[in-house]
């Protein structure tokens, strides 16, 4: 054998060698090990639908590996948060209030997601929540047990310019919670990235 036959053999078996190791090395990193067909697709439409099939189950490897979809996963988790605004002294506007409140408590809880409910009263909507005027608040004291998700907040301001008008304190029910301003804490709570409803 001369010498350059000899070369041409060796160069060939390394082209060999590589041609066979490279999809080798990658298919083990995948977490498979590559194994050589015999089979062939017959016609280009088949070689097309293989080739997609592959690539889509790649694809899909990739995405389950993923950082995004690990967080895509944890946003879906993350609770709901309403807000519902009163500002009329009005106990059909107040029961409305409440029934939405309800209705989307139930709404989450049967689809096994977690919700978070805020009822805001300023103004004369205030009257939902004082302990002397209140046409729900025998509603309220329902719900507090009955739906936790819900929680009610009281405009300071308006309870302060009742007091001043009355000339009395103007006392809110217990389950409530008396805020500085209802109308910053609606704007801050939307700016929190919570959905805001004025039933």
């Amino acid at each position: 054998m001369s010498m350059f036959q000899y070369i041409a053999r060796v160069i060939t078996m390394a082209a060999a060698t590589l041609l066979f190791a490279a999809p080798l090395a990658a298919a083990e990193q995948g977490g498979r090990y590559w194994v050589p067909t015999t089979t062939e697709p017959a016609t280009p439409h088949q070689r097309i639908a293989a080739k997609a099939t592959t690539h889509n189950k790649a694809t899909k490897q990739k995405k389950a590996r993923s950082p995004l979809a690990a967080n895509a996963r944890l946003a879906d988790s993350k609770a709901h948060r309403l807000i519902l605004q009163v500002n009329t002294n009005d106990p059909a506007a107040m029961n409305l209030a409440l029934n939405n409140a309800t209705n989307v408590a139930q709404y989450y809880k049967d689809a096994g997601e977690k919700v978070k409910i805020e009822v805001v009263t300023f103004g004369p909507g205030l009257h939902m929540l004082r302990d002397d005027t209140s046409p729900v608040k025998a509603r309220i004291e329902e719900m507090a047990l009955s739906t936790p998700e819900v929680s009610f907040k009281a405009c300071g301001n308006t309870q302060e310019r009742m007091h001043k008008a009355e000339n009395k304190s103007i006392p809110i029910v217990r389950q409530a919670e008396v805020v500085k301003s209802g109308v910053v804490r609606v704007m801050e709570l939307q700016e929190k990235g919570w959905s805001y409803v004025k039933p």
